[in-house]
């Protein structure tokens, strides 16, 4: 879910967790609390805004996930999601170097 707000701008988001709550019990389906995130982006993060509850438990705040594979940063910067990938392509570098090393003998 998302939300744009202005400068002083009051926040509908608990509003819509509630709806979407009552949208999934009313399908039969049940939200998962403890895999549900709240990320704020711009401006708006450095306001003080009230954390949003979902069942009366309340949501994490994070400055980082990832979506689909992409590291989404608050600050919309690429930096993590270069990082990550970076460090992927590494290990797997490394991983190919030990095969080779080990030879054409060797089988797995």
């Amino acid at each position: 879910m998302t939300e744009i707000l202005r400068q002083s701008q009051v926040s509908c988001m608990q509003s819509f967790v509630d709806e979407l709550v009552q949208q999934s019990t009313d399908a039969g389906m049940i939200v998962n609390g403890r895999k549900t995130k709240e990320m704020l982006i711009g401006t708006v993060a450095r306001d003080r805004l009230p954390s949003v509850t979902l069942s009366g438990a309340p949501v994490d705040r994070v400055t980082s996930f990832k979506l689909l594979g992409v590291n989404v940063a608050s600050d919309l910067k690429w930096c993590l999601h270069v990082d990550a990938i970076t460090s992927k392509a590494a290990s797997l570098l490394h991983f190919l170097k030990q095969l080779k090393r080990a030879g054409p003998g060797v089988t797995t």
